[in-house]
């Protein structure tokens, strides 16, 4: 099958558009010309990319794979022509992540930053939800990675692959007159003491809830938090005692202005790389891979 990169181009600015009337507009074509490259790109790839919505269009599930393929080879002409106007022959690879809003923001700082080091320059594009909505976002290849506390759950329907990071243990902490005051007798000093805990249904917060089951105690939960930042910068004020991870622990003391309390012995924080690659060929993805084996969680 040969691809007619015109016809892929007139079905790019549609798409973009939302309408083929303005689509058409933009490509200096009638309507007509350009409904029917588009009949004629659906036959080359076997699948319908627009739906009937009311008098419009809507785009396919299909049609949104071909968009984000068509956004990479015309975004890659426009490099082209810049890097050549500007005289230079390099050119920055993409790396799209997706960062689970649970996973806290100085873990996945530091699983990303082996990619920034690479002697090919790395433009790296962040974004942030809730895994279902990334893992969806991977499946119709709008994302090169997914980095997530937990594997893809088995409800989630799509083909893609874990890539075990590694593990780290869970350090409470608190405001130095917070942490003096329940450090003595740790982890019995929890028992009614504030605390500061991720929001109920993530996995850090079932396996602290089991852990005080286990130890015996029963914390008073004064805050819950998606954002595992905004639960230390609180911390950091004095709200109660929170739970951070261990491979971080330096930096969440010098960055909060906070100290150790006790270590929550058992419990553990996975981390994992999501990829639709069995073999993950990105050198952006590999390199986190490598880095975080190797360095960043090697012997824990």
């Amino acid at each position: 099958m040969r691809l007619n990169y015109q016809h892929l181009r007139s079905f790019w600015v549609v798409a973009r558009n939302e309408s083929l009337t303005r689509g058409a507009l933009e490509l200096h074509l009638t309507p007509q010309t350009v409904s029917g490259q588009l009949k004629l790109l659906e036959q080359e790839l076997g699948t319908k990319l627009f739906r009937r919505a009311g008098r419009g269009l809507a785009i396919t599930a299909a049609g949104e794979v071909v968009f984000r393929f068509a956004e990479e080879i015309f975004g890659l002409g426009r490099e082209l022509v810049e890097t050549l106007a500007g005289g230079s022959v390099g050119r920055q690879l993409r790396m799209r992540v997706g960062v689970v809003d649970v996973l806290p923001k100085l873990v996945a700082q530091h699983l990303l930053a082996p990619a920034t080091r690479l002697s090919e320059p790395v433009r790296l594009i962040c974004s942030e939800a809730p895994a279902e909505e990334l893992l969806a976002d991977l499946a119709l290849h709008k994302l090169d990675v997914v980095l997530s506390d937990v594997p893809i759950p088995p409800w989630v329907k799509i083909q893609a692959f874990n890539h075990p990071l590694g593990e780290s243990g869970i350090v409470f902490m608190g405001e130095a007159r917070l942490a003096a005051e329940h450090r003595a007798d740790f982890p019995n000093s929890l028992h009614g003491a504030p605390v500061l805990l991720p929001m109920d249904g993530t996995a850090l917060r079932s396996s602290l809830e089991q852990w005080f089951d286990r130890v015996g105690v029963q914390p008073r939960v004064v805050g819950e938090f998606e954002d595992s930042a905004l639960m230390k910068s609180f911390g950091q004020e004095g709200l109660g005692l929170f739970p951070a991870t261990s491979v971080i622990e330096d930096e969440v003391i010098s960055q909060y202005r906070v100290e150790r309390v006790g270590p929550a012995e058992g419990v553990v924080e996975r981390f994992f790389a999501i990829s639709i690659e069995r073999r993950v060929r990105h050198a952006g993805v590999a390199a986190i891979c490598e880095a975080a084996r190797s360095e960043m969680f090697a012997g824990r």
